[in-house]
């Protein structure tokens, strides 16, 4: 069933029932317990710290004119230390000097760039590497993995203009997704508005989640009450905060404009002399730091480059899967797992839980061997056109509390591309809850398998302000800085997307698969 709402649909939101909620215009609302209070001091601080961090990493950048934003064309690129063949494990490094669409020298950096390596006879891949030394140039790197002819790719995805007027937009308000709440009670239903925050003298129900207390708000409708949200729907608002000049730099023509494309292809050959690529032979395992990249694609496959990663196949996968309970939390690129565990894993049966529509709990069973996977959305801000129970999703720190624990209990969770369009402290807020449960999860069961799924890029020219993918890179960066010393997994969905090339939302079948290969190199 879709929202049936007087404008233009396009997304949706789920709430469970809240962990405690109240009119809040009334005088008579009771007090939070006590028990539910903690002090936000902790969290405050470690958001203000992030906060300050990506302040640097983006700073205000003046915007007069196009000409003097970074230009594709006129910018140029150097092989440095160029040779007529290369040998595999040989670092490339290419210097790039921004230039605007004058051709003048650009004095400071800031520019979102994408570098890729790519040979599509072999079916392969890898990101490269692009550090900025905040003066106009870039230095960009790449690990020469496999022989033959590779062509390289420096992709101008945003200049620094672009990325500073992006960043101020995103963090200006709340409202650029409209949700709406279905209160039903008997035969009666109706709509009401709802949001992470609500401007509104109207008495509203608040719904509570977790100890710090995120909160989640509905105009509460006449004669009836709070429990009586039962769907959430959601919808662009037709706002920006981008003025009319800043929108120009975000045409479909300006986004990902090519700055090699005078650059021929190189050769690389196999060599006998030694070169800087090692082979590690330590098995993959949980807690492993990733380097950038932390592996590439050939034949289609991923091949990892800090650890030996398993290559499973159908006739070994039940054997890593017997006796698993694993928990899948987060949003549908995760759920793209459940579609696919089944075509490898015969003797899995899909079970669909209570619930309606795409967005409702998966499971997977395999009685005779103990095997146990479930897929579960998380809470709000969960993006889609559907309308949909607000009992199907969970809030992933308290799913995790749920959860006991034990050496056969694997916890894979993504989040990122349903929190774009809202300013970045909602995301920061709800990952770094979700740390802290981990943490509680560890000190009960130590066993416990936890993996990080980064979400991957998307395509590169929708709605750019909402869901762009420098959005998603902020918050990649954020995530790795929140989880980076704590024992977990990770699978680094936005390198592997880059190196397949695969600018989709829901990447194809051969990249879930090369994600489900690398976790279960963690738990088996």
């Amino acid at each position: 069933m879709l929202c049936l709402l007087s404008f233009q649909l396009w997304s949706a939101i789920n709430v469970p029932i809240s962990l405690y909620h109240c009119n809040i215009s009334k005088e008579s609302c009771p007090e939070i317990p006590m028990s539910l209070i903690k002090s936000p001091t902790e969290t405050e601080l470690r958001i203000k710290e992030i906060l300050q961090k990506i302040h640097q990493l983006i700073p205000p950048r003046p915007f007069t004119h196009v000409n003097s934003t970074t230009s594709g064309t006129q910018s140029t690129v150097t092989i440095l230390n160029p040779k007529d063949t290369y040998c595999r494990g040989d670092q490339l490094d290419i210097l790039l000097e921004a230039r605007d669409h004058l051709g003048r020298r650009k004095e400071y950096g800031g520019d979102f760039l994408r570098a890729r390596m790519s040979s599509p006879a072999l079916k392969a891949g890898a990101s490269g590497k692009v550090t900025d030394f905040n003066n106009g140039t870039y230095l960009v790197s790449f690990t020469l993995f496999w022989e033959g002819q590779v062509s390289l790719s420096l992709l101008l995805i945003h200049p620094s203009e672009g990325v500073s007027a992006l960043w101020r937009a995103r963090n200006q308000g709340y409202d650029k997704i409209i949700f709406k709440g279905k209160f039903v009670n008997g035969t009666s239903q109706v709509f009401t508005e709802c949001g992470l925050t609500l401007n509104s003298s109207s008495e509203l129900c608040t719904y509570l989640y977790g100890r710090d207390q995120e909160a989640f708000y509905c105009m509460k409708p006449h004669h009836m009450p709070c429990e009586a949200l039962t769907h959430v729907c959601t919808m662009n608002r037709r706002i920006s905060y981008l003025s009319v000049k800043e929108k120009s730099l975000f045409h479909k023509s300006k986004v990902g404009v090519e700055m090699m494309k005078d650059l021929k292809h190189i050769d690389v050959s196999h060599c006998n002399s030694k070169s800087i690529l090692w082979w590690v032979s330590e098995k993959c395992q949980i807690g492993m730091k990733i380097p950038v990249p932390g592996g590439y694609t050939l034949q289609e496959k991923w091949i990892t480059t800090f650890c030996d990663q398993i290559q499973l196949d159908k006739n070994n996968i039940n054997g890593c899967l017997k006796g698993k309970l694993i928990y899948l939390l987060g949003d549908s690129t995760l759920r793209q797992w459940i579609s696919y565990l089944p075509r490898v894993a015969k003797t899995l049966k899909l079970f669909d839980l209570h619930g309606t529509g795409p967005f409702k709990k998966h499971l997977l069973l395999d009685a005779e061997r103990h095997t146990q996977i479930q897929w579960k959305k998380h809470i709000y801000p969960f993006i889609t056109s559907q309308l949909h129970s607000v009992r199907d999703a969970g809030y992933i720190p308290q799913e995790i509390d749920q959860i006991s624990g034990d050496k056969n209990t694997a916890i894979v969770i993504t989040l990122g591309q349903h929190f774009r369009p809202f300013p970045i402290d909602v995301f920061i807020r709800r990952a770094i809850s979700i740390r802290k449960a981990i943490e509680r999860l560890f000190l009960r069961s130590p066993d416990t398998k936890v993996i990080i799924k980064t979400e991957n890029i998307r395509e590169m020219h929708l709605e750019t302000e909402r869901f762009g993918d420098f959005h998603g890179y902020i918050q990649y960066l954020t995530l790795n800085d929140i989880f980076k010393d704590l024992n977990v997994g990770v699978i680094d969905a936005w390198d592997m997307t880059i190196a397949y090339g695969t600018n989709n939302l829901h990447p194809p079948d051969v990249v879930i698969g090369s994600q489900i290969n690398m976790f279960l190199s963690y738990i088996c």
